[in-house]
């Protein structure tokens, strides 16, 4: 290593292993007799989707430590809205008697999620890979982004809306809200600003020790 590289801080090998596991024994209680297999599959897709492209890609794009945790907590959020679907979660349930609410909020925590873990990746994602790193503009677009892909998300459910009917109304979990996506969208933007201004200093410690993802040249070799 030359004297002016930066150095190189590898998260354990065990820790990634005991998240994935941790995530795929979440997953699969979740998917035993859930309220509804059909929202449990719309609600779980982007686990089952998401877990197999972060282990495909790992050894040529590592996560940081503060990444990886997010993802898997995330991943444990949306296996229990799927499980029971986000209006008849327990945790939910308790916060509604407890707070005195007049709805279930676990859907709004999971839209919160929604925006602070996405916010992280998108955030590692452009430090890594584009010239924005240190820049002015790397936390509003990054907030953009994630307010974005919100919309994006809010636009999926009004499709499985007009295509399920009242079979999709567990998976909208609006409960009998009508501005319900845009509070679901405000909690995301929220989430998405409380994670840069919480979590960038930290982030940005962990960014600086792990290893850039190698260009193909580098990969090939001389």
């Amino acid at each position: 290593m030359s004297s002016g590289s930066q150095p190189v801080l590898p998260m354990r090998a065990g820790v990634p292993l005991a998240l994935a596991a941790l995530v795929c024994a979440g997953l699969l209680v979740s998917g035993l007799r859930p309220y509804d297999r059909a929202t449990w599959l719309l609600e779980t897709c982007w686990v089952l989707v998401g877990l197999p492209l972060v282990v495909l890609v790992w050894q040529r794009f590592p996560l940081t430590l503060l990444l990886s945790c997010l993802l898997a907590l995330h991943a444990l959020v949306l296996c229990l809205g799927g499980h029971y679907t986000y209006s008849r979660v327990p945790l939910g349930e308790w916060l509604q008697d407890g707070l005195g609410l007049t709805r279930n909020p676990y859907d709004r925590i999971g839209h919160l999620m929604q925006g602070f873990v996405p916010a992280i990746l998108v955030r590692e994602l452009l430090v890594r890979t584009s010239p924005l790193r240190g820049s002015r503009w790397l936390a509003p677009l990054t907030v953009c982004a994630c307010l974005a892909f919100s919309s994006v998300f809010e636009m999926l459910e009004w499709l499985a809306a007009v295509i399920g009917g009242e079979q999709a109304d567990a998976f909208l979990a609006t409960q009998g809200d009508v501005w319900d996506t845009q509070w679901d969208m405000l909690c995301a933007l929220v989430g998405a600003v409380v994670a840069v201004v919480l979590l960038s200093r930290v982030h940005d410690r962990q960014l600086s020790v792990r290893p850039a993802p190698l260009r193909a040249a580098e990969r090939r070799g001389p």
